[in-house]
C-alpha cells in the first residue's frame, strides 16, 4: 500500500489550497481515509476524516466551516480542500487509511496503519 499526498505549499493567510491523496496497491473505495498534520514541535493531530460506508465525515473543532474533504473514487483518490488558512495551520499534513470503512472521529487518523508522506503547508505573509 502506497500513499502519496501532494498539493503543499506557501500560501499567505485567507488563501486557499487543496491537498491530494492517491493510493496505489490499495482501493481507497472500501476504506475510511483520513488527514492528520503535525506542527513543529507539536503533537500530531487529526484533522479530518472520511468514511467510505456512506461518506459521512469528521472534522476537528479548528477546522471546521474552513476545510472539506471528499472522495473520487474512480480516481482512487481523496482531496482536503482548505479555504481561509491561518498561520496555525502550518504543518506537514499526511493522509492515511487503514481496513476499516467508518472513522469514528477524527482521532481515528492517527492510529490507521497506512500512512503516506506527507506535504508541507506553510501559511505566512
Amino acid at each position: 500500500v502506497q500513499l502519496q499526498a501532494s498539493g503543499g505549499g506557501l500560501v499567505q493567510p485567507g488563501g486557499s489550497l487543496r491537498l491530494s491523496c492517491t493510493a496505489s496497491g490499495f482501493t481507497l473505495e472500501y476504506y475510511a481515509v483520513g488527514w492528520f498534520r503535525q506542527a513543529p514541535g507539536k503533537e500530531r493531530e487529526g484533522v479530518s476524516c472520511i468514511n467510505s460506508s456512506d461518506g459521512s465525515t469528521h472534522y476537528a473543532d479548528s477546522v471546521k466551516g474552513r476545510f472539506t474533504i471528499s472522495r473520487e473514487d474512480y480516481k482512487n483518490t481523496v482531496y482536503l480542500r482548505m479555504n481561509s488558512l491561518k498561520p496555525e495551520d502550518t504543518a506537514v499534513y499526511y493522509c492515511a487509511t487503514d481496513h476499516v470503512a467508518e472513522c469514528r472521529n477524527v482521532d481515528s487518523t492517527l492510529v490507521m496503519n497506512y500512512r503516506g508522506k506527507g506535504t508541507q503547508v506553510t501559511v505566512s505573509s
